[in-house]
């Protein structure tokens, strides 16, 4: 289980101070605040904290070494406490997943996964407040009570109205939001871009499907509405923008950069989906609501069937829940993983009250797409059956358990949806079980390698030098770990290699960084430079990727020395032992010439731990 650091971040944050913080972002080893005074923070409060190897101030930044891995986990908990400007930076990593070993359709489920998975639990929560107001509100679930919706007084309906319609009326700017998250761009930035889509200075989408609102006409050509419930179009804004601003930071004058680039993504992208990309699919969802019309009236079920089969696809607020409970049933029964089985406990026990986002993307889209398929055909099947036998519920807005109020003064009708629902549950549960069980969940929880000696090979060519003697104080006194330097010996162009075999832990986008697991449970930082990531990636080519398996002097990237001399930053390679405190003894040989793939560092794994010996 993940360790929770919510209440590490806010003592981080209490320290440095809330008014003292102007921004805050983080590396591959350390939280950078930008700070009004530095000399304001209490320096040993600070190191006094679990899992601070240090604080110290330089390069106009006070940085607080938190260490590889750990530190992603505590700027998310950073910026989730909305506290201080929380800036993502151009070196954060991506979750190692290998992704070439994955089908285009695979990486695009993984990514909406990754887009909608952040924003499930406001989309739960006011599916929760939706499905009590329909209950509530329900004319035949009222009349049990002697009373009807046309006594519920207009002031409260209001009040309801706000809880049940904020998210999905800006869900457009969650959506953005997100997606600029997920593709590492500045989530802020993304959040802007999509309030403007559903700016109340734009005719309402839904004012104008419904007629009563009419499209502004830009150069009395261009029709420009709102993007309220157009999941397409902030999909589409937030990729655009992500991109977008990347390439401006990219291009624009570091002095320019923290004003100008938010500034031309916003307008560019902003002027983009209003020009051109939103009337578009404005005009493609409207083709897709006539052709549901259309399809409704089809005979022998066949519209009921191709419009249950679609639903999941069509609509992200919802799925068909019988289906998905059978799916989320098997997946509960099969699996091994104690993680992957909590998760679909939870989605199981959500869309049982109608709730199916957990289910939809926590269980559809996040394995592979076998188990949407199984949805798509068994929620198909089953409102087909509805539809040829002419099964109508005499309100709406109820799902899965509390759906069956909607037929309970039908004897008839309720009978057949009761029957229906369970071999909905009944097929999707068997066909999953023999189709579309994903073999992750199949593996036991994965256990920690054990601790066994190692060698650890040059990644460069150089001059081997002893760590404490680099130009950086959180290197030089081991609060990362024990390891050793090398001084590139190639002017210009320099291959680094891996220095084992093992997994891609971590690789920055800037190219700066590198994280291996070895093969033995020896866990490497190669950290090229001393605050190379003030480049964005300029000199820097990456060739692996997160999740990537490498064998020892696989090519992991290349750097140029004369573009970081240029720059007047340090191109010394630092190789660290980041879990150091598992061995009994890391040796080295400082002042020698060492070429790339020579024997660099002898690990000796503790007695009571080592198991093996590695050759």
């Amino acid at each position: 289980m993940s360790k929770n650091y919510q209440v590490l971040a806010k003592k981080i944050i209490d320290i440095v101070g809330v008014d003292n913080v102007e921004s805050v972002t983080h590396c591959q080893t350390r939280l950078r605040f930008v700070v009004k005074d530095p000399k304001q923070i209490d320096k040993a409060a600070l190191e006094d904290l679990d899992e601070v190897k240090g604080v110290f101030f330089g390069s106009g930044q006070y940085q607080v070494i938190i260490g590889t891995g750990v530190v992603n986990d505590v700027y998310d908990a950073i910026e989730k406490l909305h506290l201080v400007n929380a800036i993502y930076s151009q070196e954060t990593t991506t979750t190692p997943t290998p992704d070439n070993q994955k089908s285009p359709l695979q990486r695009f489920m993984a990514m909406l996964s990754g887009i909608f998975i952040p924003i499930i639990p406001v989309i739960a929560a006011t599916g929760l407040f939706l499905g009590l107001q329909s209950a509530l509100t329900n004319n035949q679930v009222l009349q049990l009570f002697g009373t009807s919706s046309a006594a519920i007084p207009a002031s409260l309906n209001t009040v309801i109205s706000v809880l049940t319609g904020t998210v999905f009326s800006f869900l457009p700017a969650l959506i953005v939001w997100s997606t600029f998250r997920y593709f590492k761009g500045t989530p802020i930035v993304g959040i802007v871009i999509g309030l403007m889509l559903v700016s109340p200075s734009l005719p309402n989408a839904y004012s104008v499907a419904g007629g009563t609102a009419k499209a502004i006409m830009l150069f009395d050509k261009i029709p420009v509405i709102g993007s309220q419930g157009s999941v397409l179009t902030a999909l589409v804004a937030g990729f655009l923008g992500s991109k977008l601003e990347h390439y401006f930071h990219k291009h624009v004058p570091n002095v320019l950069d923290q004003i100008l680039t938010p500034f031309l993504t916003m307008l560019v992208t902003f002027g983009i989906m209003i020009l051109g990309v939103g009337p578009v699919v404005h005009w493609i969802e409207n083709v897709m609501i006539s052709g549901v019309e259309g399809l409704i009236n089809l005979p022998f079920g066949i519209g009921g069937f191709l419009i249950g089969a679609a639903y999941p696809l069509i609509t992200l607020e919802a799925m068909y829940g019988f289906a998905n409970l059978g799916v989320a049933l098997a997946m509960i029964l099969r699996a091994k993983s104690q993680k992957a089985k909590a998760n679909f406990i939870g989605a199981f026990s959500s869309q049982l009250f109608g709730v199916s986002e957990p289910t939809l993307f926590g269980v559809l889209i996040r394995y592979n797409f076998k188990p949407l398929v199984v949805t798509v055909l068994t929620s198909g099947i089953g409102a087909g059956v509805l539809s040829v036998m002419s099964v109508a519920a005499n309100s709406y807005g109820l799902a899965v358990v509390p759906s069956y109020l909607m037929y309970i003064y039908n004897a008839r009708d309720l009978l057949i949806y009761t029957v229906v629902s369970l071999l909905t549950v009944a097929v999707a549960f068997i066909a999953t079980n023999m189709f579309a069980i994903p073999k992750d969940i199949l593996k036991s929880d994965q256990v920690q390698p054990k601790i066994v000696d190692d060698t650890i090979f040059s990644p460069v060519s150089g001059k081997s030098i002893a760590l404490s003697t680099v130009n950086d104080p959180v290197f030089a006194s081991k609060m990362m770990g024990d390891g050793i330097a090398i001084k590139p010996q190639e002017q210009g162009p320099v291959k680094v290699c891996a220095p084992q075999s093992g997994q891609m832990s971590v690789v920055a986008d800037t190219g700066h960084a590198y994280g291996l697991t070895t093969n033995n449970g020896v866990e490497l930082l190669i950290h090229i430079g001393i605050d190379t990531v003030s480049l964005k990636g300029q000199g820097f080519k990456v060739i692996v990727k997160p999740g990537q398996t490498v064998q020892k002097g696989d090519l992991l990237g290349e750097f140029d020395s004369t573009v970081l001399k240029a720059a007047n930053l340090d191109d010394t390679v630092m190789v660290i032992v980041t879990n150091s405190k598992n061995y009994q003894r890391i040796e080295s040989e400082p002042n020698q010439s060492i070429q790339s793939g020579a024997a660099l560092l002898a690990i000796q794994g503790r007695p009571e731990m080592t198991t093996a010996t590695a050759s």
